[in-house]
């Protein structure tokens, strides 16, 4: 479909022309149809729970009472999307997800799985290192805005942002 076909079958579902939409997962972002009122995700097993959770709030935004149907075709994948069931908080979902399909490889292409070779932090077990870095973070910038104490750190960030932002 063209941009400007897509725009129009998008209009004409929002002016409720069209009841019906049937759509790929790009409407997990940026689209926003507060009468939209029933979701019904195929071969559900196929997504992560973050992305589920993200689906299924396209529906349910205005007045009217939603429903978001998730099909799954394997048993096996029923347990996972149960935690949807039992949660809207999407912190604790993206959580889930990563306990339950790994990380992934964050270096190269694989999506999902256990990398044991990559070790990498896990909020609900290594969240106080996460904490430590804030509190690192408010330090240097609570003794100054201006980094020059902090050599490697204003190297590093001038790499990132302009120069302008770091007091030069």
């Amino acid at each position: 479909m063209k941009s400007d076909e897509k725009d129009e079958s998008l209009r004409r579902f929002r002016s409720g022309e069209t009841p019906i939409l049937l759509s790929t997962q790009v409407i997990e972002i940026g689209v926003d149809v507060p009468d939209a009122s029933m979701m019904v995700v195929m071969n559900a097993e196929r997504f992560g729970i973050a992305q589920l959770h993200q689906l299924r709030g396209r529906v349910g935004r205005g007045e009217r009472k939603s429903k978001c149907l998730l099909l799954a075709s394997t048993a096996s994948s029923l347990n996972r999307l149960k935690v949807l069931e039992r949660s809207s908080d999407g912190f604790h979902l993206a959580n889930m997800d990563l306990l339950l399909r790994g990380p992934g490889d964050l270096l190269g292409k694989k999506q999902s799985g256990h990398l044991p070779e990559f070790p990498v932090a896990r909020l609900e077990i290594d969240g106080h290192i996460l904490q430590d870095a804030h509190k690192a973070a408010l330090k240097i910038l609570g003794a100054s805005h201006n980094l020059d104490k902090f050599p490697e750190l204003k190297a590093e960030l001038s790499m990132r942002q302009p120069l302008s932002l770091l007091g030069d």
